[in-house]
């Protein structure tokens, strides 16, 4: 071959490399974190108060979670889910000095009671899989980590409980198209009573049970900091007309139920008809019959609620009455399930579910039975590919930072007045390339300036960061990436620290029961629910949750709605929007970024390349098209200007050994393998404060490697592809080794 031909193979070879996204990865540096749990100087275990419920129960005190004592808290946690909370109890030990390290305080045990009912009845878990259960929490209450419960997702009623049910058969065979929800209560259980007594007496024989590691009752330890009456679920549910089809008895009951509140409310099936019009019954319906169908669907309220707008003319009667009638039932069932579970002893926060219900009315009698019940909880989840495990296929590649308030964010336009606001599931998925930017977002914006008050990202399965960028079991869903939990270690303190301080309202949309009984609702909220991908869109602009807090109050009669304070934050023609803080600004000019600039946490999240961002005495120029980076001090106490040390994180993209995207990275082509590489993030720092530090090359676990850097004038020069690590430690005790 000669020379000509041979450059030209190399070039067309090189070529094809780049168009699959091959290329990229060239320079990347091995993220080794050798699962290497011994002390170090990112290790959070101290700033975690132990035992966890040493203050007393958690309360909620108007829209902040305290504890007995009145000491305020805020939970920053993960999930940990089904057959997971069984481990054996060194993995159990492995898991919690794990979760410790990098400064988790909470875990969500989510949907674990499935894999424990083993017996005949579905109300008694496993005596000897609980135990194992016992000692993973007492060992969390050792390190100072509370656990809530979102037991219920579903529950699967069993043979034994066949002489207590309407109609065990019918529950037992039904399918819908997710086919862990097949013959479970969801839905039903929301009207259905004998499925209610299932969950209740499930819950409360779990709360009378007494941990023997710790010698409390459930319903006795103030470590449980919640209870989840069900997970996604309410009686608004999308897919119960798919279950009531092939339920007719449960089916029946709703139906004669209705006909009574009918009854109650309009006497005879002549004085309904007067109201609803004829047209309003399906043939054969008659309120002497009790077959009067509320049709529960979300949808079909949501059709009626933007035809009214469209044409401007009021909510149909007949909607309005189905809409009250099914959420009498939903708080009529979480009444009596939390009546249950205040009597067995239990005083901490409860919360009803954390699902939507649409739009307009449904999505607002739904929030409304969240807050008579407890707290506000919700989830949603950005990016991702094709289902819930990584595989060659189409791909969400989208920024967060691109519009402010979007995507994750966008769950807060539910926080309401006077309840504290939970998000208990939430992630950005690969194989989206720009997934570090979604704790930063949620620590800094959501529980920041948004005054959110717990968070629990989805999920963690193993005690370690992985070794690729999906969990091992090549789930989507993993808090152990090196793009999120390896950031937890500056996101912890910035929040136990409160760092960033609550914003004031820029928003408050008002609503009484008054206006939903009447479908006069004053604003306009609606949202779009792509599976687990929730957006929001309405009267208040998403960009707003970037500028100040963003509320609904639910009052006692209608009320002016609360819309000011934004237009002096919004740069409109500049695209940026600053809190009234002064605390953060974001840009969302080109790809857009969002800079911090507190006592104890600095820096940048996004697309920043090559400006020198002034954050007061803390100065960063990125060299990278896409990086976090954070620097925050080491100290409980002592600011940046002060701390004896500084931890300095930086992270940008991260992918698998020989994992390939199309030209334009809509497409995976290859997932990869071990072990994850991470790219390369180079940043000029200038900090202005007396002292001449020592720079200190820490290896992925944290530790320092013995390497040192040298200032180059009065700039710390940082290169994660030369120095193989994404954490550095600025320590200005001269002398200290």
């Amino acid at each position: 071959m000669c020379k000509k031909d041979l450059f030209v193979f190399f070039l067309l070879f090189f070529i094809t490399l780049s168009a699959f996204g091959e290329i990229d990865t060239k320079g990347w540096f091995v993220f080794d974190n050798k699962d290497d749990l011994t002390p170090s100087v990112i290790d959070m275990s101290d700033w975690l108060d132990t035992p966890s419920g040493k203050h007393g129960f958690v309360k909620i005190k108007k829209d902040m979670f305290v504890f007995e004592d009145d000491t305020p808290v805020k939970f920053w946690g993960v999930n940990i889910c089904s057959g997971l909370p069984y481990v054996e109890n060194d993995k159990a030990e492995q898991w919690v000095t794990y979760l410790a390290k990098y400064g988790v305080n909470a875990v969500r045990f989510h949907k674990f009671t499935r894999p424990a009912l083993t017996g005949l009845v579905s109300t008694q878990p496993d005596s000897s899989m609980f135990d194992r259960f016992d000692y993973f929490q007492a060992k969390l209450r050792e390190k100072g980590i509370y656990y809530g419960w979102s037991h219920i997702y579903g529950h699967k009623p069993k043979p034994g409980d066949r002489h207590r049910l309407l109609n065990y058969d019918e529950i037992a065979n039904f399918k819908v198209p997710w086919a862990h929800l097949n013959g479970a209560t969801s839905g039903l259980v929301n009207f259905a009573e004998d499925l209610q007594d299932l969950n209740i007496e499930l819950t409360v024989n779990m709360l009378i049970h007494r941990n023997p590691y710790t010698g409390l009752r459930y319903a006795d330890d103030p470590a449980l900091n919640f209870i989840e009456l069900q997970n996604e679920d309410n009686i608004f549910w999308g897919a119960i007309e798919k279950t009531l089809d092939q339920t007719p008895t449960y089916r029946a009951l709703l139906n004669k139920k209705f006909c009574g509140w009918l009854r109650n409310k309009y006497g005879t099936n002549e004085a309904l008809q007067r109201v609803w019009g004829a047209n309003a019954f399906e043939p054969g319906e008659h309120l002497d019959k009790n077959n009067i169908y509320p049709k529960p669907n979300h949808g079909l309220f949501d059709w009626e609620y933007e035809q009214a707008r469209k044409e401007d003319r009021p909510v149909r009667q007949v909607f309005l009455d189905r809409a009250e009638f099914l959420f009498d039932e939903q708080i009529g069932f979480y009444n009596r399930f939390v009546k249950a579970i205040r009597e067995t002893g239990y005083k901490g926060p409860v919360v009803g579910s954390c699902w939507q219900a649409g739009s307009g009315i449904t999505h607002f009698y739904n929030l409304y039975a969240d807050f008579l019940t407890g707290f506000i909880d919700r989830h949603n989840y950005f990016g991702g590919g094709t289902g819930h495990q990584l595989k060659p296929g189409p791909v969400k590649n989208r920024a967060l930072v691109s519009k402010p308030g979007s995507g994750l964010l966008s769950a807060g336009m539910q926080n309401v007045v006077d309840r504290p606001f939970a998000f208990s599931e939430w992630m950005s998925l690969v194989p989206n390339e720009w997934t570090a930017e979604a704790a930063p977002l949620i620590a800094v914006y959501g529980m920041g300036l948004q005054g959110w008050d717990a968070s629990y990202a989805f999920a963690s399965n193993n005690p370690g960061i992985t070794s690729t960028v999906q969990a091992h079991n090549h789930g989507v869903y993993n808090a152990d990436s090196p793009l999120h939990i390896a950031l937890y270690p500056a996101l912890a303190r910035m929040i136990y620290r409160r760092d960033v301080k609550q914003g004031e309202v820029v928003a408050c949309r008002n609503l009484s029961h008054a206006e939903l009984k009447t479908g006069s609702i004053g604003f306009r909220q609606t949202v779009v629910q792509d599976y687990d991908e929730k957006s929001f869109s309405g009267d208040v602009p998403s960009e707003a949750l970037a500028a100040g807090r963003v509320l609904i109050g639910f009052t006692e009669k209608p009320e002016q709605q609360q819309l000011s304070g934004l237009d002096p934050l919004w740069d409109r023609d500049g695209k940026i929007i600053r809190s009234p803080t002064k605390q953060l600004t974001w840009n969302y000019e080109n790809n857009g970024y969002f800079t911090v600039n507190t006592p104890g946490t600095k820096g940048l999240v996004g697309f920043s390349e090559g400006q020198e961002l002034d954050l007061d005495n803390v100065r960063i120029t990125v060299k990278t098209q896409f990086a976090v980076v954070l620097v925050t001090s080491l100290d409980k106490e002592q600011p940046i200007e002060t701390a004896k040390s500084l931890l300095v994180t930086t992270v940008a993209r991260a992918r698998n050994t020989g994992m390939r995207y199309d030209e334009n990275k809509s497409q995976l082509l290859d997932i990869g393998k071990a072990p994850v590489l991470m790219e390369p993030v180079k940043v000029d720092l200038r900090i202005d404060r007396p002292g001449q530090p020592d720079v200190y090359v820490l290896d992925p676990t944290g530790k320092r490697t013995g390497e040192k850097i040298k200032q180059t004038g009065d700039t710390i020069k940082l290169d994660s592809g030369l120095y193989k690590t994404i954490y550095y430690e600025i320590n200005y005790s001269a002398g200290e080794k």
